[in-house]
């Protein structure tokens, strides 16, 4: 599948502000891999995972040894608290601040 890259200042703009715009550092409580993420809304969650997240995360570790390997978009339930909690200690702010 070709891969489009994007051209337009507008376009450029887009793709910056939704993959790396106001990102906070989340850390697992459990592994200790750190994400970065957004929480535009208290249901809406950005998260940008580093290679190095990926390697650590050791629910992601289980998944892959499993017959086909990791779900691509499978989630992390122990990242997923991590964040929750972030969120209810004020260390992640809910709501994308305008530029």
């Amino acid at each position: 599948m070709p891969y489009i890259v994007p051209s337009l200042a507008e376009t450029l703009e887009d793709r910056r502000l939704y993959t790396t715009s106001h990102l906070q550092e989340v850390p697992c409580m459990d592994c200790k891999a750190h994400v970065l993420v957004r929480k535009n809304s208290e249901h809406h969650t950005s998260i940008q995972w580093t290679q190095e997240a990926v390697a650590n995360c050791t629910t992601f570790a289980k998944l892959a040894r499993q017959d086909g390997g990791r779900p691509i978009h499978s989630g992390c339930p122990r990242l997923a608290a991590s964040i929750e909690e972030a969120v209810r200690d004020g260390a992640v702010s809910v709501g994308s601040p305008d530029e």
